[in-house]
């Protein structure tokens, strides 16, 4: 009997966690259900019409949860006030002119194709009016302006995959935070809180997330640590890793200062069955909020 039983608990195991990972098309059925669980209100009301420029065109892999990581994004904005969303897919919103409209840019799983890892560069291939040469200056400029446009006070927050839209650019990964190495396939990741009381780690009540998700792993500036930490892995725990990694505790999710700007990296999530969580829509808003500069909050380096 005792068997008979185990059996059945690991196959409803099986059932639950592949049902998790089970990838559907973003519906207004499962946006409403955002609405619903999503929260009233943002942690601080803003004394003035905050805008976010959303950009989420991938040339790499095709993140599936891309549609509704953008939704989520414009949920929480138009449910509490927060902000406003322009979503976009033309590489041209880079331009200075654009930019300077704008209070925060979203990077939302913007991959791109390896081994050159330039996603701007991979837009501007397809413009047949455009030479060779020509495209990698422009290209060069839109990175540029980007980075520029953080350094001197504008608000970014990059979600998931799109850690990989400028892989090879060390100026790219320096304002991140790091750039993606590679991941062990998706599985059941218990990720912790760093500081249980920060502001930013409020939406968790104290308690691990638990969720599947691809563990990312970075490298590049990721090995500077120039950045607050919020959430991490224990690596030991993880299955499918290409070889032992000698520091276990692996961060996923950070804030810091580039510049006068901000910066919000949160890795989770692949599968937007984590966003059926209101501890992440939360966690989402309050990092949109820091980005965008209403949430004051110790940002100071893990490295200090």
């Amino acid at each position: 009997m005792t068997r008979i039983l185990l059996a059945a608990v690991l196959l409803i195991t099986v059932i639950t966690v592949n049902a998790q990972i089970k990838e559907f098309k973003c519906s207004p059925e499962w946006v409403q259900k955002i609405e619903k669980i999503a929260p009233d209100k943002a942690e601080i009301q803003p004394q003035k019409t905050r805008k976010i420029l959303l950009f989420d065109r991938f040339t790499g892999f095709d993140h599936w949860v891309i549609p509704h990581t953008s939704q989520v994004i414009k949920v929480l904005g138009q449910k509490t006030g927060a902000y406003e969303v322009r979503i976009t897919k033309d590489v041209f919103c880079f331009e200075k002119s654009n930019l300077q409209n704008y209070d925060a840019v979203v990077l939302n799983s913007a991959c791109s194709i390896g081994p050159r890892r330039d996603l701007i560069l991979d837009c501007l291939d397809i413009d047949t009016s455009m030479g060779e040469e020509e495209k990698k200056t422009k290209a060069a400029e839109l990175e540029a302006n980007l980075i520029d446009y953080v350094k001197k006070g504008g608000g970014l927050m990059v979600t998931h995959g799109a850690i990989v839209m400028q892989n090879n650019s060390m100026p790219f990964s320096e304002m991140v935070g790091g750039s993606f190495d590679y991941h062990p396939k998706q599985q059941e990741v218990t990720l912790e809180l760093c500081e249980a009381g920060h502001p930013l780690a409020k939406a968790f009540e104290g308690k691990p997330f638990v969720h599947i998700d691809e563990p990312y792993l970075f490298n590049k500036a990721y090995e500077q640590k120039n950045f607050k930490p919020l959430l991490y892995m224990d690596t030991d725990k993880l299955e499918g890793k290409r070889k032992p990694i000698e520091e276990n505790i692996r961060y996923v999710a950070w804030i810091k200062k580039h510049g006068k700007g901000r910066v919000f990296y949160v890795s989770p999530s692949h599968n937007a069955q984590s966003f059926e969580d209101a501890r992440l829509l939360k966690f989402y808003l309050d990092g949109a909020q820091y980005v965008l500069g209403d949430l004051k909050c110790d940002d100071s380096p893990i490295k200090q």
